[in-house]
Formats: structure tokens, sequence, C-alpha cells
């Protein structure tokens, strides 16, 4: 399923890993194992912030992808399941199919 994570690193544990150098490592690695469609980052509330777009192939996949960035800098995970243009178009021509509203 597509899902969008949003993380953000508070800014104490996150100006350490800075200093320390493994916020760099703990990204790369979290991006190569999440293989996102798109990656972002930017301050959001004072926070450090990632959102990245990626396919969650099972549910025993958020330990692996997120674990690591919350035992190293205390991230904020969330997920949020997205759709393309194309999912959506889909999912409205379900429901027109039915004439009512209601999913076929």
């Amino acid at each position: 399923m597509r899902m969008m994570a949003k993380i953000q690193v508070p800014t104490e544990e996150g100006g350490r890993a800075i200093k320390d150098g493994s916020m760099g490592k703990v990204i790369e690695e979290s991006l190569a194992a999440m293989k996102p469609e798109c990656a972002y980052f930017f301050l959001e509330d004072g926070l450090r912030t990632v959102l990245a777009v990626f396919d969650l192939k099972s549910p025993s996949e958020m330990v692996t992808l997120f674990e690591p960035g919350m035992l190293a800098m205390n991230a904020r995970v969330q997920l949020t399941p997205v759709m393309t243009r194309d999912d959506l178009a889909s999912g409205l021509t379900g429901l027109g199919a039915r004439g009512d509203g209601r999913a076929a």
C-alpha cells in the first residue's frame, strides 16, 4: 500500500545526531530501505521533518523502517495511506458504476 511517512526529529536529539555524524547515516540507511518514490526535507514547527511516499508491502516493515530513527533520534513517525490521481479516478469510477454513491 502506498503510504506517506512524516518523520520529525526533536531539536536536541537532531543537533546531537548532526554533531556526532549519525544523522546522515540514519537518513541514508532509512531511505535505502524505504525506497521512496519521493522524499522532501524541511522545517515544521521548528522540527527537522521528512515527508516520504513509499510502498509498504507488509505492516511488519514498520519496525525495520522506523525503529532505527526513533531509537537513534527520538523521531516521531506518522503514517498515512495515500493515493495517486489514477487511484482516485479508479475509486471514483467504482462509485459512479453503482449510481448511488456507494462502492460497487
